[in-house]
């Protein structure tokens, strides 16, 4: 019985042996591999052709590899800068099929597959098109912290799940179902009307031998607001507006009369638009700074038109933010200097996502809550992409000066200084 233990054990230490040294073997081949790997991506530079040339025969040199999934992600990413759709289709289904939801490549990889009319491309064009618009769908419900941020996160989902039925209904046209595809663009122009959701009705229209029924939604087409719609695409529509309107042989009204009304009512659809989305975001598509609205603390809004005419000063700080902090007791010293000018604003605005840590902050560090203010996307109109950032504004309305971070020795006699002269602007 001693005997037998005694041969077990030393098997077992044998096999032990051998796995311990095919571990190295393992642990060593990797290492090769990836200097290989960083020597080739090393000799590749800032070239995109040669970095997708070194992953490729990177990728045939070790079939294997257990960096299989990231090098063919990072494939696909080269592959949508690079604007190349043979790789993108082609590591682009690869990357989807390991689970990898990206709204870029799923968008592309599914654009491709529509340029084709084979039913295998379409019905995998439909596939990925649901997939994308259950992404959009599921994007709308996150939630956002302020009303600026809802009702951008509103506007990107109903353009996405927009976009998503534009496919879907590309997809249904093309393998043989034309109701569906015309139900679909419908509702993709319904929920966030494009050019393109507004061609596709036109599309199937004239597919179901509907010509003059197609025609306005070709000439919406070309004369909708919509930054997305290229002059190639613009003159695509003209063209098929053109021929269609020849086809059918009408009289009466006249092609000019059509787009003329095309223009009158995308126009009209659109100002309804923003104006349904200024209802959630007074600051939706403003080309003015004085015209935005940022809300206090208390929910009291403030309508920056109503400073015209004063020297406004925008500090722009976080919670989170630790030279805010060290800039602030200098910022009082400057306020404390004009205290006396009614023609001189300071606004605190606020950047957190999170509105409820800010007033237990302001509380807490004993700081004023007077004319503290959430930015509500001015930081995004103002182009502020770092703080403390501190933005003097004249009485004209126009941006002084713009004072990103700051120097501790100079920041009171510098900003006092920049207040001080914007004064003087009339």
């Amino acid at each position: 019985m001693n005997r037998l233990l005694l041969a077990l054990l030393m098997t077992t230490a044998l096999l032990s042996a051998e796995d311990q040294k095919s571990d190295e073997k393992k642990a060593e081949a990797a290492k090769a591999e990836q200097k290989d790997l960083q020597t080739s991506l090393a000799e590749a530079g800032n070239s995109s052709v040669d970095f997708v040339r070194a992953l490729e025969l990177h990728l045939r040199k070790y079939p294997d590899t257990p960096q299989r999934a990231e090098l063919e992600y990072a494939l696909v990413k080269a592959a949508l800068e690079a604007k190349d759709d043979r790789r993108i289709l082609e590591y682009g289904e690869k990357v989807l099929a390991r689970g990898t939801d990206d709204p870029r490549v799923l968008e592309r990889v599914t654009r491709i597959l529509l340029n084709n009319t084979d039913r295998d491309s379409n019905e995998r064009a439909l596939k990925y098109a649901k997939k994308f618009e259950e992404i959009a769908r599921n994007y709308g419900k996150e939630a956002a912290s302020s009303a600026s941020a809802r009702a951008q996160q509103s506007e990107e989902s109903d353009r996405e799940i927009g976009k998503a039925l534009v496919f879907e209904s590309r997809a249904s046209g093309n393998l043989g179902s034309i109701d569906d595809a015309l139900t679909l663009a419908k509702k993709s122009y319904e929920l966030y009307p494009t050019a393109e959701s507004a061609r596709e009705i036109g599309r199937w229209l004239s597919k179901a031998g509907k010509d003059w029924e197609a025609i306005p939604h070709y000439a919406d087409a070309l004369m909708i607001a919509d930054p997305h719609n290229t002059d190639l695409d613009r003159n695509r529509d003209r063209a098929k507006l053109t021929e269609l309107y020849s086809k059918a042989k009408h009289s009466s009204p006249s092609l000019g009369d059509i787009v003329l009304e095309a223009y009158d009512r995308t126009a009209v659809l659109m100002a309804q638009r923003l104006a349904d989305q200024r209802k959630t975001d007074p600051n939706v598509s403003l080309a003015d700074v004085m015209q935005y609205t940022v809300t206090s603390l208390d929910g009291v809004k403030l309508n920056l038109a109503s400073l015209r005419g004063k020297v406004v000063i925008l500090d722009f700080w976080a919670t989170w933010c630790g030279p805010c902090r060290i800039q602030h007791p200098l910022y009082d010293e400057v306020k404390k200097k004009f205290a006396g000018n009614p023609n001189v604003v300071f606004l605190a605005i606020d950047t957190d996502e999170d509105h409820n840590i800010v007033k237990p902050f302001l509380t807490d560090q004993k700081w004023d809550t007077k004319n503290v203010y959430f930015e509500d996307g001015l930081s995004s109109f103002l182009r502020v992409s770092s703080i403390p950032a501190t933005l003097v504004i004249d009485p004209q309305g126009h941006m002084y000066s713009r004072m990103n971070g700051f120097l501790p020795e100079r920041f009171v006699a510098m900003l006092s200084d920049r207040i001080s002269e914007a004064l003087e602007v009339r």
